[in-house]
């Protein structure tokens, strides 16, 4: 596995063989999500582009870690740029034709910011229980209590539900016990 500050280095340096790389290796998925999700091509290759950019940027800035493998880590940049957009395109049709003229870095840092609270939301939920953790994925997968009480071999959904319950609980104490919490909260 290669280091992943490898492409971060190669992005901030504009390394174009391992940026080409990058591309080959990655776009397809990322046009995939885009054109199964309402977009278009070039909406793909914009998000691309922006992940890029806003990985490039924040590594110069503060030089960070990813806990992952860098492709998974790119699509997750990717899809929460392209649900950001989705949710900015909502709300530009709902107010009318007013729309606002937004400054590309005011969106990379907000995109840097919803990443790092995704970063510490994933790294939280890896601190809590093994039961916790698969009750929880499935809950955040959308599985009905129904297939949960299977699963667990649970008596009840109601059970299922008292434990989501305490599973979210602990895992919402654990974020907010963070030292990074606070920062990620204000805007």
């Amino acid at each position: 596995m290669t280091d992943n500050s490898y492409y971060l280095k190669a992005l901030l340096n504009n390394d174009a063989k391992i940026i080409n790389s990058i591309y080959k290796n990655n776009f397809y998925k990322v046009k995939s999500f885009v054109l199964k999700n309402k977009g278009q091509q070039q909406d793909a290759e914009d998000i691309f582009q922006k992940a890029l950019l806003q990985l490039a940027v924040r590594y110069k800035k503060e030089k960070f870690v990813i806990k992952t493998s860098f492709e998974p880590y790119l699509f997750t940049v990717c899809k929460n740029l392209w649900r950001r957009e989705l949710n900015k395109s909502k709300i530009e049709v709902t107010k009318e034709g007013l729309i606002e003229l937004r400054d590309d870095n005011e969106d990379i840092a907000l995109a840097v910011l919803e990443q790092k609270r995704w970063e510490l939301f994933n790294e939280s939920l890896e601190l809590i229980s093994e039961n916790c953790k698969k009750i929880l994925k499935l809950f955040f997968a959308k599985t009905s209590y129904a297939e949960m009480v299977e699963i667990f071999n649970y008596n009840s959904e109601t059970v299922v539900r008292q434990r989501v319950f305490k599973c979210k609980n602990s895992l919402k104490e654990l974020i907010k016990k963070d030292k990074r919490f606070q920062s990620l909260t204000e805007l």
